[in-house]
């Protein structure tokens, strides 16, 4: 039933056709390539997975990755979340960071209890978080641009 509406949806406000995106991350042990095919169809955008585990499950979560880029996603349009000040070491976030490099997706590092702005150290120490944090922005900068958008250019002298 779920499957048949997202096929069927072609929602039009104003004559403008209607986007949707869901902002919490899609759990990979869910997915098939059916479902993400009707998601497609569906018209979802910026789609955001969930890696909320260990970095053990990299396999699992390339393959949903490339069930996304089967139904015609680009990376650019993917985001992994990651908790972050949770049970899941900062160390084995940064494995899981380096491994979204290689893979050109963005991160939506995403801190369990409520955000950052009123984060509490509770697994991890604050200096952790905020480190961690700045990590995923200059990620998401390189992602975005291909280069440091951070460094100013230097002139070159043939």
């Amino acid at each position: 039933m779920f499957l048949a509406h997202l096929q069927t949806s072609k929602k039009r406000v104003n004559g403008k056709v209607v986007h949707y995106e869901a902002v919490c991350g899609f759990d990979f042990r869910v997915l098939t390539q059916e479902l993400v095919n009707a998601l497609k169809k569906a018209r979802f955008k910026r789609i955001r997975l969930a890696w909320d585990g260990s970095y053990r499950d990299q396999y699992k979560i390339k393959d949903a990755i490339k069930m996304f880029l089967k139904a015609g996603y680009s990376p650019k349009d993917l985001m992994l979340f990651m908790i972050v000040n949770w049970r899941i070491p900062k160390e084995e976030c940064e494995k899981k960071l380096d491994l979204m490099k290689v893979w050109n997706v963005k991160v939506c590092d995403c801190c369990y209890d409520g955000g950052y702005r009123y984060a509490v150290p509770e697994y991890w120490t604050e200096e952790e978080i905020r480190e961690f944090r700045a990590k995923c922005r200059k990620h998401n900068q390189l992602v975005n641009f291909g280069v440091d958008p951070e460094i100013n250019r230097l002139k070159t002298f043939a």
